[in-house]
C-alpha cells in the first residue's frame, strides 16, 4: 500500500517485539504495508528472561495460535513448558521476516500538529527521532512489576526478589522462603519451592482457583467450548468486577493439575492472610485466610457446576459430577510473623504488575492510567494498543485471542493508511 517511507518517517511505528506486535506486524506484511518493530531488547525475549525454571503453560497447547501459525505438536491438550514455547515462537519467527530494530527504546511518544506522532528513541547509538503517521503500542498491559512501598524497610538480611526474577529454588540462599501472592505466579512459585524441599510460607490474596479437569476433559476446554473466551468484554458476566479479578490459580505442570493450597498445608506449607504491612522482621497480615480460601474453593465448585449445566443443556455423554471438599482447615487466621523466628532468608513478591504509560503524551488513558479503547482502538487517531488483557474478550493477551484481535488492529491501521492516501490525492 502506498505510503511514505524516509530514513526518519515511517507510515507505521509497532513499539514492542512481543508475539503481540508482531502479530500486527505479520498482518501489516501481507498487507504490503511498511512498518517499523522497535522493541528494547530481542524478539519475544520475555519468555526466556521472565519466567521460572519449571514454567509451563496453564492453557492446552492447543490455545496457542498465531498468525499463519498454530501448535502441530504431539500433545495438543497438553502444556508446554517454557523452554518449548520459546522455540515454538522461534519456529513462528522462522516464517516471516518482521522489521524489527533491536535494543532500542522508545522513551517519548508524542502526536505532532499533522496528525502524526513523533519518537525519541535511546539506543547504543543514542538519542534519536524519528516520526510515523500510526503507531500501534504493544508493550503488553502490565509491565512495571509490583513491590510494596514498605517492602523498604524490612531487614536487608532478607533477600527480595519480584516474580519475574525468579528461576528456582537454588538461586535463593538457604532457609524459609515467603511467597507474597497466589495468583498464577505466586501459587505456581509456591509449589515450586515446595516440591524442592523448601520450608515455604505463603501469604494469599484474593485469586480463585479453578479444577485442571473435570469431567473427562480439561477445564479451559470446556469454557472455550462455551464461548467464555469469545464473549466480548461489554458482554462478559460480571462486567468490570469480574475482568479486574486475578486470574484463576491452576499449573500445566507434569501433564497439568489443580494448585491445592489447603493439601500444601496439610504437607508443611504455612499459610497466611494478604499481607498488610512490615518493618525490620515483623509482618502483619489481615485475618483473611479462611475467608481466601473459601472464596477461592467456592469459585472452584461454581465453574464445575457451570460445566455441568453446559454438560446437561448439549445432552454430553461424560464422567459424572464431583465438587471439591476441604483437605486441610485453619485452626485460626494468623496475624503476626517474625521473619527471623520462623528462619525466613529470602521473600518472593508475587503481587503482579502495574501499567506504564507515562512515557505517551496523548489524551488515550482513563484516571487509573490504562488506555480508553475498544478493540484497541483509540479515540486519538491513528494510535492503538495490541496485547492488553480484556482488549476485546477474556482471550486477548493470551496465545488463543492474539490472532483476532492482531488482525483487527491490522485492518484499522490498514483503513488509516487508505484514507491518508484518498485525502492527499
Amino acid at each position: 500500500m502506498s505510503a511514505t517511507t524516509t530514513p526518519n518517517h515511517h507510515p507505521v511505528v509497532i513499539v514492542g517485539g512481543g508475539q503481540a506486535g508482531l502479530s500486527v506486524s505479520w498482518y501489516l506484511g501481507r498487507a504490503g504495508v511498511d512498518h517499523l518493530v522497535i522493541e528494547s531488547k530481542t524478539p519475544t525475549h520475555a519468555w526466556a528472561d521472565s519466567r521460572w525454571d519449571n514454567f509451563t503453560l496453564v492453557t492446552p497447547n492447543w490455545h496457542c495460535r498465531l498468525p499463519g501459525y498454530a501448535y502441530d505438536g504431539p500433545e495438543p491438550d497438553g502444556f508446554m513448558t517454557r523452554d518449548e514455547v520459546v522455540d515454538w515462537l522461534a519456529r513462528w519467527l522462522d516464517t516471516f521476516t518482521p522489521p524489527v530494530r533491536e535494543h532500542t527504546t522508545v522513551t517519548n511518544l508524542r502526536q505532532t500538529g499533522d496528525a502524526g506522532f513523533e519518537l525519541t528513541l535511546n539506543s547504543a547509538d543514542g538519542i534519536e527521532t524519528i516520526t510515523c503517521g500510526q503507531v500501534v503500542v504493544a508493550t503488553g498491559g502490565y509491565p512495571l512489576p509490583v513491590i510494596p512501598s514498605y517492602a523498604a524497610s524490612l531487614d536487608p538480611a532478607v533477600l527480595q526478589i519480584h516474580s519475574e526474577q525468579y528461576f528456582n529454588a537454588d538461586q535463593l540462599p538457604d532457609g524459609a522462603v515467603l511467597v507474597v501472592g497466589s495468583g498464577q505466579s505466586g501459587a505456581q512459585i509456591a509449589e515450586d519451592l515446595h516440591l524442592a524441599g523448601r520450608d515455604v510460607h505463603l501469604a494469599i490474596g484474593n485469586a480463585p482457583r479453578v479444577a485442571r479437569f473435570y469431567r473427562g476433559r480439561d477445564c479451559m476446554t470446556w469454557l472455550a467450548d462455551m464461548g467464555l473466551y469469545d464473549t466480548p468484554t461489554q458482554e462478559y458476566p460480571g462486567g468490570r468486577a469480574a475482568q479486574e479479578k486475578t486470574n484463576h490459580y491452576v499449573t500445566g505442570r507434569e501433564g497439568g493439575r489443580d494448585v491445592d493450597l489447603r493439601q500444601f498445608a496439610a504437607e508443611g506449607m504455612s499459610l497466611y492472610g494478604a499481607l498488610a504491612d512490615g518493618k525490620d522482621a515483623h509482618l502483619r497480615f489481615a485475618p483473611s485466610l479462611t475467608a481466601s480460601l473459601d472464596k477461592a474453593d467456592s469459585v472452584y465448585n461454581s465453574i464445575c457446576a457451570d460445566i455441568d449445566r453446559y454438560i446437561e443443556a448439549h445432552d454430553i455423554d461424560a464422567p459424572p459430577p464431583r465438587r471439591y471438599e476441604p483437605v486441610w482447615e485453619p485452626q485460626s487466621d494468623p496475624t503476626d510473623l517474625d521473619l527471623h523466628a520462623a528462619g525466613i532468608t529470602s521473600i518472593v513478591w508475587a503481587i503482579g504488575f502495574r501499567p506504564d504509560y507515562r512515557w505517551i503524551d496523548a489524551s488515550a488513558f482513563d484516571g487509573a492510567g490504562r488506555p480508553m479503547q475498544t478493540r484497541g482502538i483509540t479515540q486519538v487517531p491513528g494510535l492503538s494498543f495490541i496485547g492488553l488483557p480484556w482488549m476485546h474478550t477474556w482471550g486477548s493477551g493470551r496465545f488463543l485471542g492474539i490472532d483476532r484481535d492482531a488482525r483487527h488492529v491490522a485492518d484499522s491501521v490498514v483503513a488509516g493508511i487508505a484514507r491518508h492516501v484518498r485525502a492527499a490525492s
